[in-house]
């Protein structure tokens, strides 16, 4: 598939464009006419405020082409009524379709998980201080891409700054995959069930990454569990069976610093092109329940597949076990789940599970 070229296409006739609050069509000589005290075209609409309760249409294109960049920002990203970075719901539809094929709060699908921002340096997403969220990846459509993102925080979020920068085709030709992301959360996972990262795809296509961010609710370490990639047709086994949750991303040993019986080791995050364990967030000891370790509750991993692609021909399911260890005792736990799926495949994609409600997505 064409999508994973790093090679920009010269002489084809592409006309590149962007979209920004500045200039909400992305016509060419559209940008910069609004006005402010400094004058016509003086930066007089750099952002927009998203109204509690509404879908708002960042881009709403015509024709063939591929989104090649978006960056938002926003610069209230939690506050005591909420969690903005899940309260804001991202959205994409191709070539008219009715139902999404990305559906995401907008954290997550820019690895911030728990509706808590990071710092994030890989290929396809880069989160920037202070907050400027990235995506790379290439989004082709035929005929009309729409991107939306849904306020559903109890209050305006003011300050929304955005970007969707993209390429048209004249010729009216346009790579035949369509880029799909989905968020599943399952809080508490059930023992001995592992969660469902992605299920129902059909038809052929390409699995590009995994973003998941794990809430601890049991003690001791959580990631034994394997990610399985069941493909077309695999019942109950897989074909790809991982080794664990934090060898999955890149990492191994628990994120230790070391493998020492005579000095504490110290858990390390990072961020890498294709890996990365960017996310750990020490617990409110004064809040946090009994049942919850005292010790990093909160833990986002990503994994890109880009230079390695998972390919299908009809179908793909995506699973990752609950797995715990103490010592030489491995064990079946419960935990806070969620996660992303990125994905490539030739259309038309089956409807997305029912979204969760914003009390649902709410982080612990």
């Amino acid at each position: 598939m064409s999508v994973f070229s790093t090679v920009p296409p010269v002489g084809t006739g592409l006309l590149s464009r962007s979209i920004t609050a500045e200039n909400p069509d992305g016509a060419p000589g559209g940008g910069g006419h609004a006005v402010s005290d400094l004058g016509p075209g003086r930066k007089g609409r750099p952002c927009l405020t998203l109204p509690r309760g509404e879908e708002t249409v960042l881009a709403d294109i015509d024709g063939a082409g591929a989104i090649t960049h978006l960056w938002f920002t926003t610069a209230d990203h939690t506050n005591a009524v909420g969690f903005v970075l899940r309260d804001l719901v991202l959205r994409a539809y191709w070539d008219g379709e009715e139902t999404p094929s990305v559906e995401v709060p907008l954290g997550d699908f820019f690895c911030c998980g728990a509706g808590a921002r990071t710092l994030v340096t890989s290929v396809p997403i880069v989160v920037a201080p202070s907050g400027g969220f990235n995506s790379y990846f290439t989004m082709p459509f035929g005929s009309r891409a729409r991107i939306t993102v849904t306020n559903e925080h109890p209050v305006d979020v003011e300050g929304f700054f955005f970007q969707v920068d993209y390429t048209l085709d004249p010729r009216g030709q346009a790579d035949p995959a369509r880029f799909h992301a989905q968020w599943r959360r399952e809080n508490p996972t059930t023992l001995g069930v592992d969660h469902t990262i992605l299920d129902g795809v059909r038809g052929p296509g390409a699995y590009v990454g995994t973003f998941l961010s794990i809430t601890c609710l049991e003690r001791y370490w959580y990631g034994e569990g394997e990610v399985k990639f069941f493909i077309d047709g695999d019942d109950e086994h897989p074909t790809i069976c991982g080794t664990g949750t934090e060898d999955y991303a890149g990492g191994a040993w628990a994120f230790q610093d070391r493998l020492s019986s005579e000095v504490e080791p110290e858990v390390l995050t990072f961020s890498a092109p294709y890996c990365g364990y960017p996310q750990r967030l020490v617990a409110d000891t004064s809040r946090q329940s009994v049942y919850a370790t005292p010790m990093a509750p909160v833990h986002g991993l990503y994994r890109w597949h880009l230079p390695d692609p998972i390919h299908f021909s009809d179908s793909l399911r995506v699973t990752l076990q609950q797995i715990g260890q103490t010592g030489p005792i491995l064990f079946e736990r419960s935990d806070d789940v969620a996660s992303v799926a990125y994905w490539y495949q030739v259309p038309p994609h089956a409807p997305f599970p029912p979204f969760p409600t914003r009390e649902q997505r709410r982080p612990r």
